[in-house]
């Protein structure tokens, strides 16, 4: 056998024939396979190590090609949580994450994912298993138009329509979610196409344009900074390699030059870098607005200065300001206010031509540094780890929990009023260590833990879950227990949408409507799952409670959850 693609069998002349060892040849037979086979070839070929599916009948060729695959199948109980698994896989690493679910109610639930990775940018595959080529246009059982749903919110929409083109279509999918700003792609497998037998050939892996700096933009930079008083980096995004964080990070602190990291992205400058002066956006130290405009000189790299950074749209609007951004991005989508100059290239080979430009330190930078790194370490100092009388208190929790974090501890959230106390106190201490969703979508904080457990093995990983969001995926605990994940899950439960509540007493106060809950003992579900479960309602019972949870994570191998029930109205800041 001479590869997985032919077969070569020696050429045998017949007895009229005579033929000398120099003209002995082989010939080569196409091995031939289903097209569900070869689409799970050519995402093996992309280095694919694990696939978050819920199975449909739709595309079972597809599933019997995962049997014998070296990708795993991770099989989930909703699509919502396969895709948000899929879609924290993509941040987790620079090669799309995969997801496979069937058809109209299938692809319905797995929107939510799609709608986080493409307001996120992260690279991602969502496989939709279709009903039959010769069923369409009929209104078949679960039939819809997979381009008319998915076209607004997706880089590409693919179907296959012809199984010779199997392998293509993989191999066109990868590289759209990769390529320029990353992004989500929806790929269609109609049932009766994926059985047919194809030329097993793959296709091979379509390189993805990086980008660079130019020797015009680095002195466009460099001048720019040697004119800057208080210059400023952001980081964000998804599309970083942890070499290229530890390289800013060097730099960075080298020229004494501060850097914030964009809202629910820390980690890239780590949080005990001299440079990192804290998260930008929602939930930043001091107002968005003061420090927008109180900097001379802006570099966003990796992202661009949005809705949240911009503070809805309204700082950072004077055309005369200072922003360099460097985005492989040429459209800049997503972008407000001023573009002095835009870099063409993805962070890792802006860093690459970055830290070859050496600047004299400006006492003036030594300054801005300081100043604002003292108010991010005011702000991030934990409270006391002692606990106090009455209900218990997430302080106490992450005062006792972060000390005993390793360096590489991972911390994944959702959205709500909870996720602050990651802002404000997680350690993230390197890139990729905090994964959630900036578009602001609950029930992500279940899936992305188990996702980040699976893909990093041996780390901490910590979720923070807010009441109301864990209960929307909070059965994918039985995926964890199925597959090994071993996640600490901190629920917060406060008995309200606390986010909604907030803005709620804002604009109409003393007029709570359509906020409130009661909840579940969430620590027995926690069991009922296969996994360890302890409720805490008073504050002195959280550092004993806190040890057992962890203890049964190192020891027992199984994930642990910690039901915290809290006053209302209480925040992190």
């Amino acid at each position: 056998m001479k590869s997985a693609d032919t077969a070569t069998l020696p050429f045998v002349p017949s007895p009229l024939e005579e033929i000398s060892p120099q003209q002995f040849r082989a010939i080569t037979i196409p091995i031939t396979k289903s097209a569900g086979h070869v689409i799970v070839d050519t995402l093996v070929a992309h280095g694919v190590e694990r696939s978050y599916v819920v199975p449909g009948e739709s595309f079972l060729d597809v599933l019997d090609g995962l049997h014998a695959s070296p990708v795993e199948t991770i099989a989930c109980r909703h699509e919502g949580g396969a895709a948000y698994m899929a879609e924290a896989d993509g941040k987790l690493n620079q090669i799309p994450g995969i997801a496979m679910v069937t058809r109209g109610p299938g692809a319905a639930n797995a929107h939510v994912g799609l709608h986080t990775a493409w307001q996120d940018s992260t690279p991602m595959v969502l496989f939709v298993g279709l009903i039959p080529f010769a069923h369409r246009d009929r209104e078949a059982f679960q039939e819809f138009d997979i381009k008319a749903w998915f076209d607004t919110g997706a880089k590409r929409v693919m179907v296959l329509d012809h199984a010779e083109r199997a392998s293509e279509i993989v191999a066109e999918a990868m590289f759209a979610a990769m390529s320029g700003r990353p992004g989500p792609v929806v790929v269609g497998l109609p049932e009766d196409i994926i059985r047919q037998e194809i030329d097993a050939t793959l296709h091979p892996v379509i390189p993805v344009a990086t980008g660079g700096m130019t020797s015009v933009d680095a002195g466009a930079i460099s001048t720019a900074l040697m004119h800057a008083e208080k210059p400023l980096f952001v980081t964000g995004g998804n599309d970083w390699s942890p070499a290229a964080a530890k390289q800013l990070t060097a730099w960075l602190e080298k020229h004494h030059l501060p850097a914030a990291a964009e809202w629910r992205t820390q980690g890239t400058v780590p949080f005990d870098s001299p440079s990192y002066v804290g998260p930008i956006g929602y939930g930043r130290p001091r107002p968005t607005y003061d420090l927008l405009e109180e900097t001379d000189l802006l570099i966003f790299v990796g992202t661009v200065p949005g809705d949240v950074i911009t503070d809805g749209f309204v700082c950072r609007q004077d055309w005369n300001k200072k922003n360099f951004l460097v985005t492989i991005d040429p459209s800049l989508r997503g972008r407000s206010g001023p573009v002095s100059w835009q870099i063409v290239a993805k962070p890792d080979v802006f860093v690459r031509d970055l830290v070859e430009i050496d600047l004299a330190v400006k006492d003036e930078w030594r300054q801005w540094t300081s100043q604002m790194r003292r108010e991010q370490v005011e702000f991030a100092t934990l409270p006391s780890a002692t606990p106090s009388q009455g209900p218990a208190k997430m302080d106490t929790l992450m005062a006792n929990l972060v000390p005993t974090l390793p360096d590489d501890a991972i911390v994944t959230f959702g959205a709500g009023e909870h996720t602050n106390w990651a802002h404000r106190y997680f350690p993230t201490r390197g890139y990729a260590s905090m994964i959630s969703a900036r578009n602001g979508s609950m029930g992500y904080s279940v899936p992305s833990a188990i996702a980040a457990s699976l893909a990093t093995p041996g780390r901490r990983v910590v979720t923070i879950a807010g009441d109301g969001e864990f209960l929307m995926n909070g059965q994918e605990l039985a995926t964890a227990a199925q597959y090994g994940a071993t996640p600490l899950v901190v629920v917060m439960d406060n008995q309200e949408y606390g986010t909604i509540r907030t803005h709620q007493e804002r604009h109409y106060p003393d007029r709570v409507s359509g906020t409130q809950l009661k909840n579940p003992d969430f620590a027995l579900m926690a069991q009922a799952f296969g996994g360890f479960g302890i409720k805490v309602e008073q504050d002195q019972d959280v550092p004993a409670s806190l040890k057992a949870a962890l203890r049964a994570i190192d020891e027992d191998n199984v994930f642990a959850v910690i039901h915290l029930v809290v006053d209302q109205r209480v925040k992190a800041y």
